[in-house]
């Protein structure tokens, strides 16, 4: 799909033909006209029928969007469970970001007036669903139709989406369109009191990450770890927004790490109890979370194990070293966030930690 390509509506489908539950609630397409020998879908072809179909234009991204895009998303999900409003400066956050591709983000006209919009984040691999003023819902399968040709354009394999649970149109149109559920993310927290007497009792030691033992994070984290390992260095020792030395290590009696694990306290940063644990926020600092756009979280803690076996008593003695450094006195509730394929990390949180929500993460291949 290119910009500023013209559609029509009437001959938009679906996978399951041109009537079809959407994201926006029902939408009743107009009957599908069978298109003339030698006619594209931006042709206009003399009929009545037509001649009352009013024709879309898909647009990438020009400046002054912002403020539209926010009030197309707010008029357009304000009925969903858990809504929360987006503001033109929240939007500006992510389009004045250096990494922010114009060509990735699209918009629908119908009559000069935007109707709809659609983005894919390229860095993250992360499309949205569109969004769509109300009586212009045919507008959505142009628009994601521009986004997933726009991933298939610049070589990415599989994208993702991730929203609230309970939004069950929303991930009704993702599988509709071949996206399956990858995996949850499941949010937890714990009050430090409720806590075990933390101990190391595995008796190994614990000092900090260093950039050598980075390949070794790397191998226990596959699966989990969204980067390799030349990226993950640089995001566990340059990250701006976390130093390196939060980072511990639970090293094995030759000094190879047998575990690694983060602690992270900042009053600047959200108290776990005041967030909505069915948002689709990657927490900063849980593994799993790196390369996407995350929320601060104060108290936050992680860890991997290099043996599955041992994450009971190696999560234990991380936990504890960490909750040591928490000092500032700021954080009155620990959280955690972790990937639902990865059980033997979520047995370590269902013991220590309560569950506080989780969301679902849908992938498709391209």
């Amino acid at each position: 799909m290119v910009a500023g390509a013209l559609l029509r509506p009437d001959r938009i489908g679906t996978p399951h033909g041109p009537h079809s539950k959407g994201v926006f609630g029902s939408i009743v397409a107009a009957p599908a006209l069978a298109p003339t020998p030698g006619t594209g879908p931006t042709d206009r072809v003399s009929s009545p029928a037509r001649s009352t179909v009013q024709l879309v234009n898909i647009r990438t991204f020009k400046s002054g969007d912002e403020t539209t895009q926010a009030a197309l998303y707010n008029v357009a999900a304000f009925s969903l469970p858990g809504f929360k409003p987006a503001s033109a400066a929240d939007v500006q956050k992510r389009t004045r970001g250096r990494a922010f591709d114009p060509g990735t983000r699209f918009y629908a006209e119908e009559g000069g007036q935007v109707v709809g919009y659609c983005s894919l984040d390229l860095a993250q691999r992360r499309v949205s669903v569109p969004w769509c003023k109300k009586g212009h819902e045919a507008a959505a399968e142009p628009l994601f139709g521009a986004v997933m040709n726009a991933a298939r354009e610049r070589g990415l394999k599989t994208v993702f989406a991730a929203y609230r649970r309970d939004w069950e149109s929303v991930l009704r149109f993702l599988t509709d369109r071949g996206f399956s559920v990858r995996r949850e993310v499941v949010n937890y927290w714990a009050d430090p009191v409720d806590l075990p007497t933390l101990v190391n009792r595995s008796k190994l030691p614990i000092d900090r990450l260093r950039r050598e033992d980075v390949p070794t994070v790397s191998a226990m984290g596959q699966g989990i770890v969204r980067v390799p390992a030349a990226e993950l260095e640089s995001y566990l020792f340059a990250n701006p927004y976390f130093p390196a030395e939060a980072l511990l290590v639970l090293r094995a009696p030759d000094g190879t790490p047998a575990a690694v694990g983060i602690g992270l306290e900042s009053a600047t940063y959200a108290d776990v109890k005041k967030l909505d644990p069915l948002a689709p926020c990657f927490r900063l600092g849980a593994f799993g979370s790196e390369g996407l756009n995350v929320k601060r979280v104060n108290g936050l803690f992680s860890f991997l194990v290099a043996n599955p076996a041992n994450a009971l008593t190696a999560g234990l003695a991380l936990l504890s070293e960490a909750s040591l450094e928490m000092t500032e006195g700021t954080v009155t509730a620990l959280a955690a966030q972790c990937p639902s394929d990865a059980p033997h990390l979520l047995a370590f949180y269902a013991r220590y930690f309560k569950e506080h929500g989780r969301f679902p993460v849908l992938e498709k291949q391209l």
